[in-house]
Order: structure tokens, then C-alpha cells, then sequence
């Protein structure tokens, strides 16, 4: 009889862990991946919900909601709920998430996840608390928060637990976060709420002023990826823009080169160098020597903007690497904290 409950217990706790689920979420203001362990990433859809104003009801969430941006009647709203990285509208941020969860655990729910999410460096207290609150109430048992460039830096293979400066530039959609890392801490960082949103928002500013042309922020950050650039290329030319006519108000089309687009976004990237060089000056000697010699890893959607390196390398004097597949280095390096939960969880991470 003793052996027989034993093997109950045994076959009860082997059920119970098949179906206890960890999930990591790289919650980006510009899109969201999640990640499963043994699975990888599961979920890679931009960060918009579409909501009906009448009823106060979600219709869309990801690509579908995407599709839907600048071509909504009055009676929908089609928007980003996050903002430079962080919660700008909490409901929508909730629906969000319960969205892209359900997606990853499927159709069987039997118990509620653990999750771990991305924040950027220089989140506040209040903003902490606002992403842990809409994790447990979108079904989550416990949610993880792990500062973004840790995150980067071990999906980009990265070897945060050696005593040597590895330094990390993580660049997306709200923000940019630079640290330098050794011995799984870090040692000095910077977060700025610059990134790929304040990029196409300087691209449409541009057009706006030298052309008189509306533009929406889709045809913005086509312009950055079909001809962008931190340097100017003429490798990358130029292509055809429509929008609106400012000054008559109907359809017009016009030319724009890759230099204009250069120089509409300087600023932008000269804010994230700033940062950078900060983050250089108030790293330890010994540690700086590291970073000389190893040089820096670029990740996220920014550092595929074309020769994002080049710039860094040129200004900095510091060698500029971009990642192995950029995009989901913040999504890998949850899956790998999450498949090794014990030894990350009491130096990086906050838990409720």
C-alpha cells in the first residue's frame, strides 16, 4: 500500500511539472516576443490593441490590431499601450498581455504560468509595480522583472558571470539601455528614452518641415528600413514617399534620399551616443581595458539599422559588434534565465 501511494505521489508530481508552464515575455513598446523553454519563441507580434470606443471592448491584439493603425473609423482606436518601454495605458497593457500568454500556453490552461519579464534599466518603482500588477492579473502565479540589458547581453552569448567587462547596447522601439556587466551584476548603466519610435517620429518630423507632407509612422519606418542609415550611404538611395499635402491637403508623392534621412536623425542617435559615452566614463579602469579588447555588442530592433556600428566604433573610439539575430536577444536570454531560474533568480531578478 506504502508503494503504491508512493507512486501516486510520484506520478502526481511528474503530471503537475508537465504542465507547470515558465514563460519569458520581451515586453517592447514597439513589439512582443515570447519565449517557452524547449520551445523558443512562440509569439512575435508588434505591440498594438485595437479597442472599440462604444463598448470598451478589444478586437484586436498584434498584427491584426498592427494593420489597423491610422485606418480606424471614430469608433476604434488603434494604439501602442507602452510608451518608452514602459505601461502608458494599464488596462490595455493587461488585455495585452493575457493575450500573447494564452497565446503561448494554447488551448489547455491547467495552471497558472511563471513569467519573466524584460524592463528597461531606469524603470521607477511605480512603473515595476504597474508591469507585476498586470502580469498576475493577466494569469500569471509569479512574474519575474529582469533589467533589459541583462537580458540582451545573455541571449547575445554573452558571458555576464566571468570577472571581465562585457558592455551591452540594447536599442529598441522606446528605449536604449546601455550597461556594462561583470560577475552577473551591473557596474554602470544608462537608460534613454530614445529608439526606434523617436527615430520614425524624426523621419516624419523632417518630411513635415521640408516637404509640407504628412506622413503616418508605418510609411516612417519603411523609410528607416528600406534607406536609413547612421552614416551616410549612397549604396542605399533613395525611394518614393506618399502622404498628404500639407499645404493643398490632397495625395502627393516626392523623392527622399538616404542623406536626408541621415540627417533627420541625428539627434536621435546622438542621445544613445551620449549614453554610451557615459556609461564609458563611469566604468573602473580595469573594467574599461575588458571592453577595449572585447568590444561592444549591439542588440535589439535598432541595431539593424545600417551602420549603426560604423557610427559607434567612429565616435567612441570602442569596438562595435552587432548580435547574432538582434531582435530576439532580450527573448532568448529570458528563456535561458528561465531554464536556469536558480542561478539567476536571487542576483537579478525581482519577484512577486
Amino acid at each position: 500500500m506504502f508503494y503504491l501511494t508512493c507512486q501516486v505521489k510520484i506520478f502526481s508530481v511528474r503530471l503537475l511539472c508537465m504542465f507547470i508552464k515558465k514563460i519569458g515575455i520581451d515586453l517592447g513598446t514597439a513589439n512582443t516576443l515570447v519565449y517557452v523553454p524547449n520551445k523558443g519563441i512562440v509569439v512575435n507580434e508588434p505591440s498594438v490593441v485595437a479597442i472599440s470606443i462604444e463598448d470598451n471592448r478589444v478586437l484586436a491584439v498584434g498584427n491584426e490590431a498592427k494593420e489597423m493603425l491610422g485606418r480606424t473609423p471614430d469608433t476604434i482606436v488603434a494604439s501602442r499601450p507602452l510608451k518608452d518601454g514602459v505601461i502608458a495605458d494599464y488596462r490595455v497593457t493587461q488585455a495585452m498581455l493575457s493575450y500573447f500568454i494564452g497565446k503561448a500556453e494554447g488551448k489547455i490552461r491547467l495552471f497558472r504560468p511563471e513569467v519573466m519579464i524584460s524592463v528597461p534599466a531606469g524603470i521607477t518603482s511605480t512603473e515595476r509595480r504597474a508591469v507585476i500588477e498586470a502580469a498576475i492579473q493577466s494569469g500569471a502565479k509569479a512574474a519575474y522583472l529582469v533589467k533589459e540589458p541583462v537580458l540582451a547581453a545573455i541571449g547575445a552569448g554573452i558571458p555576464i558571470n566571468s570577472a571581465a567587462g562585457n558592455m551591452i547596447v540594447d536599442i529598441g522601439g522606446g528605449t536604449s539601455e546601455v550597461a556594462i556587466i561583470s560577475l552577473g551584476g551591473i557596474v554602470a548603466c544608462c537608460s534613454v528614452r530614445v529608439g526606434g519610435d523617436k527615430i520614425d517620429q524624426a523621419i516624419a518630423e523632417h518630411i513635415k518641415k521640408k516637404h509640407n507632407l504628412a506622413i503616418g509612422e508605418r510609411t516612417a519606418e519603411e523609410i528607416k528600413i528600406q534607406i536609413g542609415s547612421a552614416l551616410y550611404n549612397p549604396e542605399r538611395g533613395s525611394m518614393e514617399v506618399k502622404g498628404r499635402d500639407l499645404i493643398e491637403g490632397l495625395p502627393k508623392a516626392i523623392e527622399i534620399t538616404n542623406k536626408e534621412v541621415v540627417d533627420a536623425i541625428s539627434s536621435e542617435l546622438n542621445d544613445i551616443i551620449k549614453a554610451i559615452k557615459s556609461v564609458l566614463q563611469e566604468t573602473p579602469p580595469e573594467l574599461a581595458a575588458d571592453v577595449m579588447n572585447r568590444g561592444m555588442i549591439i542588440s535589439g530592433g535598432g541595431a539593424l539599422l545600417d551602420k549603426i556600428d560604423d557610427l559607434i566604433t567612429k565616435v567612441t573610439g570602442v569596438p562595435a559588434y552587432i548580435a547574432d539575430d538582434p531582435l530576439s536577444c532580450v527573448a532568448k536570454g529570458t528563456g535561458i534565465a528561465l531554464e536556469n531560474l536558480d542561478v539567476y533568480k536571487r542576483s537579478i531578478m525581482n519577484k512577486k
